[in-house]
């Protein structure tokens, strides 16, 4: 078996892999949680105008208060599905980075 710290140059399916993960764990990759991608996520309040409150939603921030732009849409899709939610109205930030909004159910 190659010794890879050794200088034995690494398999290129492998490296992908490795360099996937190295990225994730430097970035924070966050996964939608089962039916998040069929979130509607708008800034047009119209659109929810038929639609129950369900919750706010406030997206993931560090130490700082400074928003994780990177994750942004991914975490705010799952917080509105955690709260029963399958439309969520961007009251802050934009519909590709919210910040905050408010989660609905919508018929």
């Amino acid at each position: 078996m190659p010794n890879y710290s050794q200088g034995h140059a690494m398999p290129p399916m492998r490296s992908r892999t490795a360099a996937l993960l190295v990225a994730c764990a430097l970035t924070g990759c966050v996964s939608l949680a089962p039916g998040a991608d069929k979130v509607l996520v708008t800034r047009d309040a119209s659109a929810v105008a038929t639609c129950t409150a369900v919750g706010n939603v406030r997206g993931q921030v560090d130490v700082n208060n400074q928003t994780d732009t990177a994750n942004a849409s991914a975490v705010f899709r799952n917080r509105v599905v955690a709260l029963g939610g399958n439309t969520g109205l961007v009251t802050d930030g934009s519909v590709r980075v919210p910040v905050q909004g408010v989660a609905y159910r919508c018929p």
